[in-house]
């Protein structure tokens, strides 16, 4: 049948002449179509039902690769730094081991209220109180609130902050209030906190 024919045929056929039981009747052109059709069909059921699950899992398992490719980076990084590392620990180690040792113990305290009560008569100052109040407890270490409070000049004042700042022991000045004592203003009273830490080892 040539093409002419078979386009004259299709032309003249009627879609409700369709009968699955007369197919092997029906117009060369319609068999290709509905042929089509049906592979067509076949071809989405099979992406749809199987070949979509696969892409998923493949997209699954090139993620896992991506992260197991990190993580192989990562760890291959760490191992060639491995010695890198352990000089840099045992350097922080020692770091922290001097600042340990700057923190009081308790069989210290009584001697650092004893610099500090030196230091502030050594810097021509006036000492009203030195009182050591409540530790208070923190992650790995306690601080040790002490109230100080002081009269003298303005530069006593400086040289006693000064020294307390310079003590062997880590002590820190807080809520640091100044009043002139008097109308000439000469004389000042500060009150102060200091604070020191002792190390909670084994605590």
């Amino acid at each position: 049948m040539s093409l002419a024919d078979s386009l004259k045929s299709l032309n003249e056929f009627d879609i409700n002449d369709l009968d699955l039981n007369n197919a092997g009747i029906w117009p060369a052109p319609v068999k290709a179509i509905v042929a089509l059709l049906v592979f067509g069909l076949i071809l989405g059921g099979g992406y749809w039902f199987f070949i979509k699950d696969q892409y998923a899992q493949l997209d699954r398992v090139e993620q896992q690769e991506r992260d197991l490719k990190q993580r192989y980076e990562q760890k291959a990084y760490q191992v060639a730094n491995l010695e890198v590392f352990k000089a840099q620990m045992a350097e922080m180690e020692e770091t922290f081991g001097a600042l340990v040792r700057q923190l009081p113990s308790e069989t210290e305290v009584p001697g650092l209220l004893e610099d500090i009560t030196n230091t502030a008569l050594g810097s021509g100052l006036a000492l009203q109180e030195v009182k050591l109040q409540p530790e208070q407890q923190r992650d790995f270490y306690s601080e040790l609130p002490i109230n100080i409070r002081v009269s003298g000049s303005y530069h006593e004042l400086a040289s006693f902050v000064s020294s307390v700042a310079s003590l062997p022991r880590i002590v820190t000045l807080h809520d640091l209030t100044i009043k002139p004592i008097g109308g000439d203003g000469d004389q000042l009273d500060m009150q102060v906190v200091a604070r020191t830490y002792r190390y909670r080892a084994g605590e």
